[in-house]
């Protein structure tokens, strides 16, 4: 398939079909790289934070989540109207 490259802006870019993001299993974002010659687009990797919401409510659901720091203020804080 020839697809024709299209100026966007100050950049250039082409419009890739539905049907073929839908083939390769990309949705809203991708990894770009140049690979002896050819652009190459990939399904990115896991987001490092992936998980993290549910790995908290596992944590406060077990009743692990105490502060490891106690609270504290500083010694000004009285002085404060909020």
């Amino acid at each position: 398939m020839k697809i024709a490259i299209r100026r966007m802006g100050n950049s250039q870019g082409v419009i890739i079909p539905k049907p073929v993001l839908a083939q390769a299993g990309l949705e809203t974002e991708v990894e770009l790289s140049v690979e002896k010659g050819a652009i190459v687009l990939r399904k990115p990797a896991a987001s490092s934070r992936e998980g993290w919401a549910e790995a908290s409510k596992r944590i406060a659901g077990a009743g692990d989540d105490a502060l490891v720091w106690p609270e504290f203020g500083n010694e000004a804080d009285k002085d404060l109207k909020w």
